[in-house]
């Protein structure tokens, strides 16, 4: 009896060694070691071809932070940059070269827009083309407000694609661009200044687009449809984006010679007595001559 009782007191006391033992040891979890930290040598870390974490040895655990290291791509040659899509026929380029501009993305009077720069920057031709008019002479004044005379000195030029481009208010034209010329995309025509009616105003390029008339239905020479999504892509780098379907479906809905009908009127001038008054210069500037044809050669320089 009595060894029966030593037997099971002794037993108690294993038990309550042991989980003594067990209480005192950290609790496990999975993947994470429960052992005191192994003192770590500073050490190189070896290099690998592959750029890859070599093995641990030494008991170190594998991955540990010490010994990461970042993994290299492999090499290889630069991106290559590609060009935006080509969306056209005709390569263009933007009408104002070597100055910083700003212009206006909204309608505000005509479907124009006016592109602002420092006097004397260059007028460029926006595409391979041939130079249709050029006005030298600056005839605008207030007291008529002639609409002819609005865009002062201008140059404009019939595209590759069967599109006219007008750049007025300019300070100077070349000497060498005159009617009948060939000009290529980004070659100087002019050079920016406020002639016509932005005397007062800072030095800007009126840049319009249109389809070719005969000089007197001028109204359709300052611009026709609105420019500035064109112009965002040719100065963003997309060279190929075209006006012409634009400009051909107009034409094609509102017809060749459409009558002036916003901004027409010219003033008569205080002095005239017995002359034109406004009503009959305004009912001159509708009449529409059916016996011209946009293919006619009208190459003219104003006098």
């Amino acid at each position: 009896m009595r060894s029966g009782r030593l037997a099971a007191v002794a037993a108690a006391a294993m038990a309550v060694a042991g989980l003594t033992a067990a209480c005192g040891a950290p609790a496990g979890v999975a993947g994470v070691s429960s052992l005191p930290p192994v003192p770590r040598t500073e050490e190189p870390t070896p290099d690998t071809s592959d750029g890859a974490v070599p093995a641990s040895g030494g008991g170190s655990v594998a991955g540990d932070s010490s010994r990461m290291r970042s993994v290299l791509p492999p090499p290889a040659p630069d991106p290559v940059r590609l060009p935006p899509p080509k969306v056209s026929a005709y390569t263009y380029a933007f009408p104002v070269k070597g100055c910083r501009v700003s212009y206006a993305r909204q309608l505000l009077v005509l479907p124009k827009s006016t592109i602002w720069a420092g006097k004397g920057c260059a007028f460029v031709s926006p595409v391979n083309g041939v130079v249709r008019e050029v006005n030298v002479q600056n005839r605008w004044v207030p007291s008529t407000d002639r609409g002819q005379d609005r865009e002062g000195r201008f140059v404009t030029v019939l595209g590759e694609d069967g599109v006219v481009y007008l750049g007025g208010h300019l300070d100077s034209v070349e000497p060498e661009v005159r009617p009948g010329v060939t000009v290529k995309a980004g070659q100087r025509l002019g050079r920016l200044g406020n002639s016509g009616n932005a005397r007062d105003t800072a030095s800007n390029l009126y840049f319009a687009i249109s389809w070719p008339v005969p000089p007197e239905y001028w109204w359709i020479r300052r611009g026709v449809i609105e420019p500035w999504d064109y112009l965002d892509a040719w100065y963003d780098g997309n060279r190929t984006l075209s006006p012409k379907k634009a400009v051909f479906a107009l034409r094609k809905r509102v017809g060749t010679l459409p009558a002036c009908d916003l901004l027409c009127a010219s003033k008569t001038p205080p002095s005239a007595k017995g002359g034109a008054t406004e009503k009959t210069e305004k009912a001159r500037t509708v009449v529409r001559r059916q016996d011209r044809t946009e293919e006619e050669p009208t190459m003219v320089t104003p006098g």
